[in-house]
């Protein structure tokens, strides 16, 4: 997709405070333009929960983007296919969203705000936590509470990076 990142794994990922049987790196990413991409399906089952912060990163990319062979995603905390396709289309994103996977037209100039229901799912509220840095609106996400069981650090690492994250009571739950 034309994304600047490096990454520099750790040299013993099962050392320290970390213990791991998946590698462990730290990861620099740097703004940059990106194309849309077609995703082999081979690739997909080694990325499936990153998926839905993958929607984020096709909508704001130049071109389409698609996806198939994630069905997987029906079956996860939520449905993830159909809770990000509603999230993205909510927020102006073009999209057609398919049985196994989801095809989306990018917005390189970025996308509307709105209300987004996260269904619970962890995934799906932070993937739309990032979705904010590019929306011309503020983006609003309901029942977040699983983030803070799946990383408690969100929002202060979120803040880290420069997000702009507040939160409501009201939308918490």
């Amino acid at each position: 997709m034309g994304a600047d990142i490096r990454v520099r794994p750790w040299d013993q990922p099962n050392s320290g405070s970390h213990s791991s049987t998946e590698p462990v790196a730290d990861i620099e990413v740097r703004a940059s333009a990106l194309h849309g991409i077609r995703v082999s399906q081979a690739a997909v089952p080694l990325a499936i929960d990153e998926l839905p912060v993958f929607f984020v990163a096709a909508a704001c990319a130049e071109g389409e983007t698609l996806v198939r062979g994630a069905l997987e995603l029906r079956v996860k905390e939520s449905d993830r296919l159909s809770a990000m396709a509603a999230g993205l289309t909510r927020l102006g994103v073009e999209l057609e969203l398919l049985a196994d996977g989801v095809w989306i037209r990018g917005a390189a100039s970025g996308f509307g705000g709105g209300t987004i229901e996260s269904h619970g799912d962890h995934r799906i509220a932070m993937a739309f936590a990032t979705a904010a840095v590019r929306a011309r609106a503020p983006i609003e996400i309901r029942d977040v509470a699983s983030v803070a069981t799946s990383f408690p650090n969100f929002v202060t690492s979120a803040r880290e990076v420069g997000l702009q994250i507040e939160l409501c009571p009201t939308l918490a739950s």
